[in-house]
């Protein structure tokens, strides 16, 4: 099974959350670079970060940080093809129940209770049964500004989430070697969520820094 792959563009990450069933107060923004003033123009609090990176020898070697031991992280593990960039979007706001608000009976609603209390990989079998998901997915996939290409295309590109968890940094849609397991880079807070995950992001494009395909998206608070 394969969908067709999601546009890093905050106009349709909106969209499709608000579909999901969250309420309004807050959104996804651009993050333009990773200059200390340039992520002073993000608005705060910073809740999630998504970024899309290319895929190469170099950016798939050895994973930074380390495996996650922490079980409480609502982790999904991918198995639709092309459907990175939903998975990571779910790892955002899924991540964050106590601060965002969803619509009762919402889809989001129902889906967190369907994966709640299931293995990663059964997460990722259960997005497979959801035909309302897809269809949310299909719909924000074909609505960006880019041409979207066909299901079947096999893309370079990844996307994967960061979240901050008990006073801590996680990685979210990328296996730390054979682990089934979220990645951990150390401590963070709700306040540096956003730094945190650039340096770590800076690291990572200093492994291929000639590639330039590297975007990031911020899921912040309305100003």
């Amino acid at each position: 099974m394969r969908w067709i792959p999601l546009e890093s563009n905050p106009e349709v990450m909106n969209q499709f959350i608000s579909k999901l069933g969250i309420e309004d107060g807050w959104e996804f923004v651009d993050v333009y670079g990773l200059d200390p003033e340039l992520l002073a123009m993000v608005p705060k609090p910073v809740l999630a970060v998504m970024v899309l990176y290319p895929i190469s020898k170099k950016t798939e070697g050895q994973p930074l940080g380390e495996p996650a031991k922490d079980s409480s992280l609502m982790f999904i593990k991918q198995t639709i093809g092309n459907a990175c960039g939903t998975v990571a979007l779910l790892h955002a706001v899924t991540n964050n129940q106590d601060h965002l608000k969803f619509r009762d009976r919402s889809v989001l609603d129902q889906l967190i209770q369907t994966l709640k209390d299931l293995e990663p990989s059964e997460r990722g079998e259960a997005m497979e049964r959801e035909k309302i998901l897809s269809t949310l997915h299909e719909d924000s996939a074909t609505m960006g500004q880019t041409e979207a290409p066909e299901a079947s295309s096999k893309t370079n590109l990844h996307f994967i989430c960061f979240v901050e968890h008990k006073g801590g940094l996680y990685e979210l849609g990328k296996y730390y070697g054979r682990k089934n397991s979220p990645i951990y880079h150390g401590p963070s807070s709700s306040t540096t969520l956003l730094e945190d995950t650039g340096a770590v992001i800076n690291r990572f494009i200093q492994r291929d820094p000639d590639n330039l395909n590297f975007t990031m998206v911020a899921l912040s608070k309305k100003p």
